[in-house]
């Protein structure tokens, strides 16, 4: 079976944080590929209206471009609404039953996953791989995976203020990034 991972998330914008979690898990499972997943209205985050649907697929393009074990999963951002990830796994799992699913979250994901949709039919759909976050316990009864990466206390919040006030953002965006979000105007810049 073909092992891919998956990272979903806002991506508003991708940053090297993202990059760096995918490549780690990818070397240490020994995955296929690892697929970024943009999702369209995520349950537990409140939803941004500064870069859309459209622009957040373009900047995960952008970013993953040069890293050919990287791909974009567009379905969440295709499909609309509330991206619940049992609803989504289902139907992955359904489109390529030839296909082992690793689901990549971050410790704050994990210390909330008693509180997700459907979560005991999820984890018997997809195997959790857990990446610890700074400020996260990363712990959870159910079964996760994790894998070491070195940890970086960067966020797309932290970014987007940055390029909201004139700040620097260099090394924590790659560069085609932050070309995109300056050419279309985003974030305020």
């Amino acid at each position: 079976m073909k092992k891919v991972g998956l990272l979903g998330g806002t991506f508003n914008p991708p940053h090297i944080g993202h990059l760096m979690m995918a490549n780690e898990v990818f070397h240490a499972l020994a995955l296929d590929e690892v697929r970024f997943m943009p999702n369209a209205l995520p349950p537990h985050k409140q939803a941004r209206h500064d870069a859309s649907d459209a622009h957040r697929l373009e900047m995960v393009k952008r970013a993953i471009s040069p890293y050919p074990q990287f791909r974009v999963e567009s379905y969440e951002v295709v499909k609309g609404g509330v991206s619940y990830s049992y609803d989504t796994l289902a139907a992955l799992c359904a489109r390529e039953p030839d296909v082992k699913f690793y689901f990549i979250i971050g410790g704050d994901m994990i210390d909330s996953l008693h509180t997700w949709y459907c979560i005991d039919e999820l984890v018997e759909l997809v195997h959790f791989v857990g990446v610890k976050r700074p400020s996260t316990e990363a712990r959870t009864e159910y079964p996760v995976l994790m894998v070491e990466v070195p940890q970086i206390d960067l966020s797309s919040t932290l970014i987007r203020e940055r390029l909201a006030t004139g700040g620097t953002v260099t090394f924590l965006l790659p560069e085609a990034v932050e070309t995109f979000i300056r050419e279309e105007g985003l974030y305020g810049t």
